[in-house]
């Protein structure tokens, strides 16, 4: 073995931390390991560098999707070898689905130990598959090799990370004993790092992504396939952006249109264009009023809809046009219906199609729009009543969070019903925090883990509404919590509450430990353990002051709403039932 192994690891871990970190990529979040000792080192002498330490790889990796959510840049994920790295899976099949940019540094064995039966190394090049946006398997750090070699390599990755598609990438780095020189020494020291780098403060590269204005023909061309539109739709899905939510607001109010705000659009919550119908969900769910509003067009902008009515609505009338705007190339049409499929960047696409349309007049029938928004506030009323006289409630815990979330907070939703529930319940007069989901895969991975990336990257509080099973699944992200202020709310339904929902629950001879799978379990003792305050409310006025006290504080806590599956069920029917009759009324 080289001596000169401990000068080339440092020389090349600090090249990659600090050209990340010129690219603009400096938080990491780091799981600590042996074998990724180079790069934890230079991560702690760069003094540019942010970083959350976790025990947990997988929690650290879906840490860093969450930060990456808050902030639109990405988060480098460090691990050591062996089944560490394979723990990053989830974290990087929802940043690919979902187009969330991640720097993935997985430090390796030398390949002199590949398929040797050597301790802790498995075969990590090509780990992540198809999930990856670009990767690249590093050499061993050496002396003779020229630098520039680390730095181009690492600029390409972040790049590739950022550029449409966003998604993750991947640097496997190998690494040989002994990690680390015993005397100090500058990690820069290598004379032939060229100068005009060590001077610059810059990347070695700069990449340029030369994106031209939206193409007028093709606005004008389908601006006339819309144009003669009278009862068109818009549907905001998941959006990255308020910027964003606002631009497809602004469309609609140019069409004429009504808006279908996704809870991910980030315009859903403190909704105030004129256009924004937020309870379509639950209007949907009444059959006459879906038959009594067939829209002969829609457009579709950003991510999938969460609501399965709204997608089965479309799909049962089939509209034409039917048009999708994206910022990548990748197809959304599940029920492949689409007939227009537009790649571009979402603000200017609106932009451009608001300035075109000024120039003609709208052929959008205001009845049309009038009648989805005046139903739309019936159904709000309605719900403000109703879940009221109801009392505490896994739908009254969705309206109430969105209606009493501090201005300064975030907002994480967990999968299955937290965010099925506030996608359809949610409050229109609170603030419009933004909100965050993984909706790429829909799992319950790292929900918690998440929630306190998200919490770094936008530099404040966080409420976090989840399942009891999602955050048993993460219960030790909880550990992230004791430094980074999150109040989880937990719906503890002692299950998989979805699946009561579904056929399947009619099943009673297997339905309750195959899908039901009660854990019998109550997160007091885990906020304890964790160091967070708890509180159990057990009526409506209890937990609206619960919440006010844990916004409040400043802390992180963990407030624990009981309910039952079967009741929660039957209220759902209940609450819709109602509102099917307000829709009808319209």
């Amino acid at each position: 073995m080289s001596r000169d192994t401990p000068q080339a690891n440092r020389l090349w871990a600090g090249l990659v931390v600090e050209e990340l970190v010129r690219n603009g990529i400096d938080f990491f979040c780091i799981a600590p390991g042996s074998r990724s000792t180079p790069l934890a080192a230079a991560i702690a002498e760069n003094q540019k560098a942010k970083s959350l330490i976790h025990f947990d790889e997988r929690g650290a990796s879906f840490a860093a999707l969450g930060y990456a959510r808050a902030t639109g840049r990405p988060a480098a994920w460090i691990t050591t070898s062996g089944t560490a790295v394979a723990n990053g899976l989830p974290a990087v099949v929802e940043a690919s689905v979902d187009g969330v940019p991640m720097i993935l540094l997985t430090a390796d064995r030398p390949p002199e130990l590949r398929q040797t039966g050597a301790n802790q190394t498995i075969d990590q090049p090509g780990i992540f598959g198809d999930f990856v946006r670009w990767r690249f398997d590093l050499p061993a750090p050496d002396l003779s090799v020229d630098p520039a070699m680390i730095l181009t390599t690492v600029d390409q990755a972040a790049y590739r990370a950022a550029r449409a598609p966003q998604g993750p990438v991947h640097l496997n780095l190998m690494f040989r004993e002994p990690f680390f020189p015993e005397t100090e020494e500058a990690w820069d020291a290598n004379d032939s790092i060229p100068d005009s780098w060590r001077s610059s403060g810059g990347p070695y590269t700069r990449y340029a992504t030369t994106k031209s204005a939206v193409d007028r023909a093709d606005i004008e061309v389908l601006l006339d396939t819309l144009h003669p539109v009278e009862r068109g739709l818009i549907v905001a899905g998941r959006l990255d952006s308020r910027k964003q939510g606002e631009a497809v607001a602004r469309l609609a109010d140019a069409l004429g249109w009504p808006l279908l705000p996704d809870i991910g659009s980030q315009v859903r919550l403190g909704a105030s264009s004129g256009k924004i119908t937020p309870y379509y969900d639950a209007l949907l769910a009444d059959e006459m009023f879906a038959d009594g509003h067939a829209p002969e067009a829609v457009v579709q902008i950003g991510g999938r809809p969460l609501s399965k009515r709204l997608e089965q609505f479309i799909a049962r009338f089939r509209p034409n046009p039917y048009v999708v705007v994206r910022d990548n190339p990748f197809r959304l049409d599940p029920g492949h219906k689409v007939t227009h499929s537009v790649e571009t960047d979402i603000v200017r696409f609106c932009a451009a199609i608001v300035e075109a349309a000024e120039e003609r007049p709208s052929a959008g029938d205001d009845a049309w729009a009038s009648g989805w928004r005046e139903a739309s506030d019936k159904a709000g009323r309605y719900l403000d009543g109703a879940l009221l006289q109801e009392g505490l409630s896994e739908p009254f815990v969705a309206r109430m969070v969105t209606r009493r979330v501090p201005e300064d907070h975030g907002l994480v939703l967990a999968s299955s019903m937290p965010v099925r529930d506030v996608d359809t319940f949610a409050a229109v007069d609170g603030c419009s925090v933004p909100v965050a989901a993984n909706r790429g895969a829909s799992g319950i991975d790292g929900t918690v883990a998440t929630a306190a990336g998200f919490a770094r990257g936008l530099e404040s509080p966080v409420t976090l509404l989840i399942g009891d099973l999602a955050l048993l699944h993460d219960l030790n992200s909880l550990a992230l919590l004791r430094e980074t202020p999150v109040v989880v709310v937990v719906i503890n339904n002692d299950g998989g509450g979805i699946f009561n929902f579904l056929p399947v629950s009619s099943q009673k001879a297997f339905f309750e430990p195959y899908f039901g799978t009660p854990q019998g379990v109550r997160f007091g003792d885990a906020a304890k353990m964790f160091g967070l305050g708890y509180e159990q409310p057990r009526t409506a006025d209890e937990f609206l002051e619960a919440y006010r006290a844990a916004c409040s504080s400043g802390e992180s806590a963990i407030i624990e709403v009981r309910t039952d599956r079967e009741e929660n069920v039957a209220l759902h029917r209940r609450i819709l039932t109602g509102t099917r009759g307000e829709a009808s009324r319209e």
